[in-house]
């Protein structure tokens, strides 16, 4: 019985049904015991609110019995957190935390709540059910360039990730294969995006994965990476990584885009 387990809990119960998950810890080493699993949900694009107590706002920084600065040490692997000073600020603080999490590349929000705020009294306004913020789609020139590319392919591959799990994708992945006569191969989180016994499916690619599947990578003429960033597992040298193919990459977050493959 232990914070961590929760928050690997938390992670768990958002992959399996796409909602987000949620995770309660107290102050202190309770707050901090869960950074391995919100560290994962961040790594792992999952939408997750963690929600931590705090000792009361007339005793922050004057290293109080098990204060933390829990927001400034979950500060780089969250998409963003909350210090909730004011009870008037609570319910709006997890509705927008809701909406960060599971809006746009989906990962953790932290709420830190002092005692004094959980105790205090406030008359609570039912408000409309929060929204996920609306998704931006790729510029015409782009899709263009991208569409010619892949038409032009001789020997095209398609690269899954993640993304096409919590996109649920997996029919329009198996749809372009079909068009464009490519073998499929995936990221560790892009596992069970396909099925597995699909006579495309070459299994996981990378330094851990399949060989037939990596030499395939290796040796196409373009890449179609979907949901998917290109880490060091995936590339090794990335110098030498699939030198001879243009690539086209999907992604929810554009921050992935060129970040290390061009």
């Amino acid at each position: 019985a232990h914070e961590q387990g929760a928050a690997h809990a938390a992670d768990g119960y958002s992959r399996v049904t796409g909602k987000v998950g949620v995770v309660i810890a107290t102050s202190g080493p309770g707050a901090t015991n869960l950074v391995t699993g919100i560290a994962t949900a961040y790594m792992d694009s999952v939408p997750m609110v963690a929600i931590t107590g705090n000792v009361p706002c007339s005793l922050i920084g004057k290293d109080s019995f098990q204060e933390i600065d829990i927001t400034g040490v979950t500060l780089p692997i969250t998409k963003h957190n909350y210090f909730v000073s004011s009870i008037e600020d609570l319910a709006d603080t997890i509705r927008e935390a809701f909406r960060i999490a599971s809006s746009g590349r989906p990962g953790p929000v932290l709420i830190d709540v002092p005692k004094d705020v959980q105790i205090a009294k406030y008359e609570y306004e039912p408000m409309p059910k929060v929204e996920k913020d609306a998704k931006n789609a790729a510029k015409d020139i782009r899709v263009q360039q991208a569409a010619e590319g892949i038409n032009n392919a001789e020997k095209p591959f398609i690269y899954i990730g993640g993304g096409v799990l919590s996109s649920e994708a997996r029919e329009e992945v198996l749809e372009l294969a079909e068009l464009i006569d490519a073998p499929i191969g995936c990221s560790m989180m892009g596992i069970s995006g396909v099925p597995t016994d699909h006579p495309r499916f070459l299994g996981m690619q990378g330094m851990h994965g399949h060989y037939a599947c990596s030499m395939s990578m290796h040796n196409a003429d373009c890449i179609i990476a979907l949901g998917a960033r290109f880490n060091d597992r995936v590339t090794g040298n990335r110098a030498k990584f699939a030198k001879k193919a243009k690539i086209v990459h999907i992604d929810i977050d554009g921050a992935e885009l060129s970040k290390t493959i061009e």
